[in-house]
C-alpha cells in the first residue's frame, strides 16, 4: 500500500492539543482528532479505559469500526442500561478504542455532504475508508509505543478491517467481524442504492428497517423500553445539521452502499479473504437480514491462512444486536475471543 509514513504526523499536536479526557470513577475516556493522509480531513477517535491504567498490550488492546450508516462515537459507547459495549470490554482491563471514517459522526465531513444530495456522485469508497482505519491504527500504535492491536468491526466497517488485515497482517493480533459482508445470498435480487452523494436516514424509517428483521411475534420485546429513543437521540445528535429539519434527517455518505450493492450485483467480492492471518471470529445474529448467517458461513471456509477461525450464531439477534436485548450474549461471545490464546 502506498502511504505516507504516519510518523510523519507532528505527534504532539495530536496526542495532547487535539486531544479531550474526562475522568468518571471507573473509567477514563479521551477523544482524539487527527490529520488523515488527505490535506483538510481530520477523523475522530474515541478511547475508554479502566481509571489510573498505565500498562498496554497488543493482546488487550482492540479499535471498534462502526457500518455504513451509524458511527461509532454514537454507537459502541451508548451505555444502555448503565454499561456500553466499549465499557463491557474496558472493565476487562482492555484499551478499547472506536473511529469515526471521514463522513461519519465528529469526523470531517466531505464538502459534497454541505449540497444537495443529487448534486455529485456518490462519496466514499472502501479504499478510501481503509485509508482512514490505517491512519487511526498507526496513530494508536504510536500513541501506546505497540506494535498490533486487535480489530472489532461491524457491517460495512468488517471490509474495512478485512481489507486492512489482508494490507497490514503484521499490525493485527485478532479480528472480529460481527456481521460480516460478504457476497450476497438472499433468495431474490441483490439490493440497489440510491443515486446522490449522500443518502438521508429518518429515526422512524430506521426504526421500520430494524424492527422488520425480527419475526412478527418478537418485534415489541426487540428492543428494552427507552433504548431505540436513547440510541437515536446520540445517533442524530452527531449530525448537526440534522436538527434543522422535521422529522431530523441523518446524513451518511453514500459511497459505501453503492459499492457493496454494486459488487454484489456483479459478483465481486470486497477483499480477499485468503490473505488475512489473523486469528478470525465472524458472529452473526439468527435474524440478520442485512448480512443473514449465509453470508458468514460461505465467508468461513475462505479464510485458509487465518491462525484461527469460527462462526459463531447468537440467538434472537437482528443486525442491530448490540443494541438489543439479547446483546450480553454478543458481548460475551466477542470477549471470549479476544481474551482466547489463539
Amino acid at each position: 500500500m502506498n502511504r505516507r509514513p504516519f510518523l510523519f504526523f507532528p505527534l504532539f499536536t495530536l496526542a495532547f492539543t487535539s486531544c479531550a479526557i474526562s475522568t468518571t470513577t471507573q473509567f477514563q475516556t479521551a477523544e482524539f482528532r487527527i490529520p488523515t493522509r488527505d490535506q483538510g480531513i481530520q477523523i475522530y477517535l474515541r478511547n475508554k479505559r479502566l481509571r489510573g491504567s498505565t500498562q498496554f498490550r497488543p493482546d488487550r488492546t482492540v479499535l471498534f469500526v462502526h457500518g455504513l450508516t451509524f458511527a461509532s462515537s454514537a454507537v459502541f459507547d451508548l451505555p444502555l442500561d448503565g454499561e456500553s459495549w466499549m465499557e463491557f470490554i474496558a472493565s476487562r482491563g482492555f484499551d478499547v478504542w472506536s473511529v469515526d471514517i471521514r463522513g461519519y459522526g465528529q469526523s470531517t465531513r466531505p464538502q459534497a455532504m454541505a449540497q444537495p444530495a443529487t448534486a455529485n456522485l456518490p462519496i466514499l469508497d472502501a479504499a478510501t475508508a481503509t485509508n482512514d482505519l490505517a491512519d487511526a491504527v498507526e496513530f494508536i500504535l504510536t500513541l501506546r509505543k505497540l506494535p498490533q492491536l486487535s480489530i472489532l468491526a461491524w457491517s460495512w466497517g468488517t471490509v474495512l478491517a478485512a481489507r486492512f488485515a489482508a494490507e497490514r497482517p503484521e499490525r493485527l493480533a485478532r479480528l472480529a467481524l460481527y456481521a460480516p459482508v460478504w457476497m450476497w445470498q438472499g433468495p431474490g435480487p441483490s439490493p440497489s442504492a440510491p443515486p446522490g452523494a449522500w443518502r438521508g436516514v429518518t429515526p422512524a424509517a430506521a426504526r421500520t428497517s430494524w424492527l422488520n428483521q425480527a419475526p412478527e411475534a418478537h418485534r415489541e420485546t426487540l428492543i428494552p423500553t427507552g433504548w431505540f429513543e436513547q440510541w437515536a437521540a446520540s445517533v442524530w445528535a452527531a449530525d448537526k445539521e440534522s436538527a434543522q429539519t422535521e422529522p431530523p434527517v441523518l446524513r451518511v455518505p453514500n459511497g459505501p452502499l453503492t459499492e457493496v450493492t454494486t459488487n454484489w450485483a456483479a459478483g465481486r467480492t470486497p477483499f480477499d479473504p485468503s490473505r488475512i492471518a489473523a486469528p478470525t471470529l465472524l458472529v452473526v445474529g439468527e435474524w440478520d437480514r442485512t448480512t443473514p448467517v449465509a453470508q458468514a458461513r460461505a465467508l468461513l471456509p475462505l479464510l485458509t491462512k487465518a491462525r484461527s477461525s469460527r462462526l459463531a450464531t447468537v440467538p434472537e439477534g437482528t443486525h442491530s444486536l448490540f443494541l438489543e436485548r439479547n446483546r450480553n450474549a454478543l458481548f460475551t461471545t466477542v470477549q471470549a475471543f479476544l481474551e482466547a490464546t489463539e
